[in-house]
């Protein structure tokens, strides 16, 4: 099956994305994040068309739109505990934070698993799209992010600046 590829330009930098032969987006990174040094798979294909929804729908989120994403995403080969902790970051609220005990404590985990949860929060393939940037340290820290901790700020102040209702 041929997969597809493209990057998109954006207020991080160029965003790589790769989407499956059924256009159901497999991987969105930001410059050097992991997946990010290179281009995708030998055999894959750049391609914009199967990219015009996620282009628009990222458009929109950096110009502050807090409309869900709506994408297709394809579910990687993973365990079971990754795939609970990846539904759990599809579930934060655009302008919410939640910290790594908070996120186990909903998949219903804790104590040492909640190092685990960190784990398959840095596994995770679609940054900003699933949204890991809204995980944070216990006292309220902004702890690493596979984008860099810089990006994972910005995109936290985005959201909050669009959530807060002006005084009056």
């Amino acid at each position: 099956m041929t997969a597809y590829w493209t990057t998109h330009p954006g207020p991080l930098g160029d965003l790589l994305l790769t989407c499956d032969a059924t256009g159901a987006l497999t991987s969105l990174t930001v410059p050097g994040a992991p997946g990010a040094k290179g281009l995708p798979a030998p055999g894959s294909v750049r391609d914009e068309a199967p990219f015009a929804l996620a282009r628009r729908q990222l458009d929109a989120y950096f110009a502050g739109d807090p409309a869900p994403f709506t994408l297709r995403l394809a579910t990687p080969p993973a365990t079971d505990f990754r795939r609970r902790v990846w539904a759990a970051l599809d579930e934060i609220p655009y302008g919410t934070t939640v910290s790594y005990g908070q996120l186990a404590a909903r998949i219903g985990v804790g104590g040492p698993a909640v190092r685990a949860v960190g784990g398959a929060i840095g596994a995770n393939p679609l940054l900003i799209v699933r949204p890991c940037h809204r995980v944070v340290g216990a006292d309220g820290t902004l702890t690493g992010y596979a984008g860099g901790v810089d990006r994972k700020t910005w995109l936290l102040g985005l959201e909050r600046a669009r959530t807060t209702t002006p005084a009056g």
